[in-house]
């Protein structure tokens, strides 16, 4: 279930495993035993450093949180970006500056930005 959680979230961030690894420092044998549940029970020191690279906490890989609330470091721009979609709905907010950010985000992504740089971008 960790293993699970945690190459989900580095496919999230289009990291491979040796990226990973070498981010988290953590050695990519190890990893990988992780993410094909032959280790099944990775120390708390070891979730710690995996969980910085993919912009999570130790509770998401844990599945003590519910990962709709924090995906792989996408969190704070999804929460601004729902901000944003409920001010819309609400009549409070120009629906132009939310198709802006779209074509945006869509133009970023056709130039091979990773999805989350694109919303970076565009948060500025």
């Amino acid at each position: 279930m960790i293993g699970d959680r945690i190459k989900q979230l580095r496919e999230r961030k289009g990291l491979t495993i040796t990226e990973l690894a070498v981010q988290a420092g953590v050695s990519k044998s190890y990893l990988s035993h992780i993410e094909r549940k032959l280790q099944n029970n990775p120390s708390l020191q070891v979730l710690s450093k995996i969980a910085v690279p993919l912009d999570t906490k130790v509770q998401v890989l844990l599945g003590e949180r519910d990962e709709g609330h924090q995906q792989a470091g996408d969190g704070r721009f999804a929460q601004e970006w729902m901000d944003l979609l409920r001010q819309v709905i609400a009549g409070e907010a120009d629906q132009s500056e939310v198709v802006r950010i779209s074509e945006r985000i869509q133009a970023q992504t056709r130039r091979g930005a990773k999805p989350l740089d694109s919303l970076d971008n565009a948060a500025k």
